[in-house]
């Protein structure tokens, strides 16, 4: 069993939804991401994705684009975020999901890669322009070396794509909750109680949805529509961005703390009245 795998399995043991935050690497400073991975393990974290930095990052928004931006003008490389994560994994309680793109992963050649990244304690990737016709070329490898691929479902996928995703990702399936890149967004589609029950319909595997979700409030809905994690990135990264270093990790604590308490306790109307209150 995966890292990414039993700690699902933990948190269904208890009924408890996960919570996947989701910041860039490098922004503000490597030694400032390093510190957010501890704070976000520290409350309420049940897995951490870290986006490295890419030139042309087609999946996301422009608050993520912009510190991917930041990043890459400060000189940050991928050795250098294996370098730091090699560092500060051995004292997470969480799982690592890297979300990179295709071409670094063939630049650097597949098993170089994930030898590299299976050193570093990562455990699962999100490639968002890989596509199911080719994703064997990376599942069969990972998968040798304990590291899950999670592929992505979107709105538009057909009922035969949906099928044919829920079978090969591995760790958890990673439903896109809108049409379009990453961003903060006022709600949730309900759409995404149809896709969730689509999905339920052809895999047991878990399922987390992202894209848009910012608010506790937006994760208790997808919880109660039956996701088994919420995915928030960009409301993090903007947190993370803000003021100075210390401020924005002092920020994403509490909003971490927020998140996970909206989608573990049963008393809604504690959790739209903290909402309200944010």
């Amino acid at each position: 069993m995966t890292a990414i795998s039993d700690r699902f399995e933990k948190l269904a043991q208890n009924q408890e939804c996960a919570l996947i935050p989701f910041i860039t690497a490098g922004d503000p400073d490597l030694a400032t991401t390093a510190a957010a991975l501890q704070i976000l393990d520290q409350n309420g974290a049940d897995i951490i994705e870290l986006g490295i930095p890419y030139s042309d990052p087609l999946a996301d928004g422009p608050v993520i684009q912009a510190a991917a931006t930041r990043a890459l003008e400060r000189g940050i490389n991928f050795d250098q975020v294996l370098e730091m994560l090699q560092a500060t994994t051995p004292s997470l309680r969480s799982p690592i999901v890297l979300l990179t793109y295709y071409n670094p992963i063939l630049h650097r050649g597949i098993d170089k890669f994930l030898q590299d990244v299976a050193a570093a304690g990562v455990s699962g990737l999100v490639v968002p322009d890989l596509p199911l016709e080719e994703a064997a070329t990376l599942l069969e490898p990972a998968s040798k070396m304990g590291i899950d691929v999670i592929l992505l479902i979107a709105p538009t996928s057909s009922p035969e794509r949906i099928e044919a995703i829920a079978r090969y990702s591995r760790g958890f399936i990673y439903l896109v909750s809108v049409t379009g890149v990453t961003g903060v967004r006022t709600k949730v589609e309900n759409r995404v109680s149809d896709l969730l029950k689509q999905i339920r319909n052809v895999t047991e595997k878990p399922v987390a949805v992202g894209f848009g979700i910012s608010q506790p409030a937006q994760a208790l809905q997808v919880k109660e529509w039956g996701a088994d994690a919420a995915i928030v990135g960009s409301a993090f990264v903007k947190l993370l961005a803000e003021g100075t270093p210390e401020q924005g990790l002092s920020a994403i604590a509490e909003f971490c703390q927020s998140l996970k308490s909206a989608i573990t306790t049963t008393d809604n109307s504690t959790n739209t009245h903290s909402n309200q209150e944010k």
